[in-house]
């Protein structure tokens, strides 16, 4: 039994201490993941759960554990930030793989970057045909960035000469059947607004709805009311 309630305090420990790493560390830790990043996160993964096995470790070796790699790591980031050369070696950088509408067969090779992926990351970016693709810049995480020929381009209000408008976020006011108070009061609505406008969309209660949004750009309330695949 103590053996069991050993592993359980560890493992908090280690849960906590690799979360105030993260923190510690910045968000581009997750989001933009180099391969230096990833090689970090599967080390750093392994230490701790071979410390959290291993009988004769505990918080005292994991936190060590925790503490040499997040400055090794730290240390890079640093090293990186001050000195331009390193940046290359340790973080990557963008190729491009469609150069004025033709694909660089040569830097696809290097990166080991086939056709069937190179359109799979262009769907992604609501490229359907390669013809659209003036510039395609292969990011260090592995994303596509994508500039498209003039002709497939989306004009833009100032293209039209169009007056801009206010953009203004959406508020999730019921997600999962359950409204969400802070933000109905945000946008200065009320139960009784919220009700009328659900009865205006034939909906008799708030616990029908999977999730509705007040879009006050459009001044109107999107409902998604549950719906099985059948």
């Amino acid at each position: 039994m103590n053996d069991y309630l050993l592993m359980l305090a560890d493992a908090v420990f280690g849960f906590f201490a690799l979360f105030v790493l993260v923190k510690l560390l910045g968000k581009t830790q997750i989001s933009s993941l180099t391969p230096f990043d990833f090689i970090s996160a599967v080390i750093l993964g392994e230490l701790v759960g071979n410390a959290l096995f291993e009988e004769e470790s505990g918080i005292p070796q994991i936190a060590f554990l925790v503490t040499v790699w997040g400055l090794l790591i730290y240390a890079t980031e640093k090293t990186t930030q001050k000195y331009k050369r390193t940046r290359n070696m340790l973080e990557g950088q963008p190729d491009i793989v469609i150069h004025k509408g033709h694909l660089i067969y040569d830097v696809l090779k290097e990166n080991r970057l086939d056709i069937n992926e190179l359109q799979h990351l262009l769907r992604a970016k609501d490229v359907f045909s390669m013809e659209e693709v003036e510039f395609a810049i292969l990011e260090v995480d592995g994303t596509i960035s994508v500039l498209k020929k003039p002709e497939y381009q989306t004009p833009t209000t100032s293209d039209l000469n169009i007056p801009p408008t206010p953009v203004k976020l959406g508020r999730t006011v019921i997600s999962d059947g359950e409204v969400i108070w802070d933000n109905l009061k945000e946008a200065k609505l009320t139960k009784k607004w919220l009700n009328e406008e659900l009865h205006k969309q034939n909906v008799q209660s708030a616990e029908d709805v999977f999730y509705a949004e007040w879009q006050e750009n459009q001044q109107k309330l999107f409902v998604a009311l549950y719906h099985n695949k059948n």
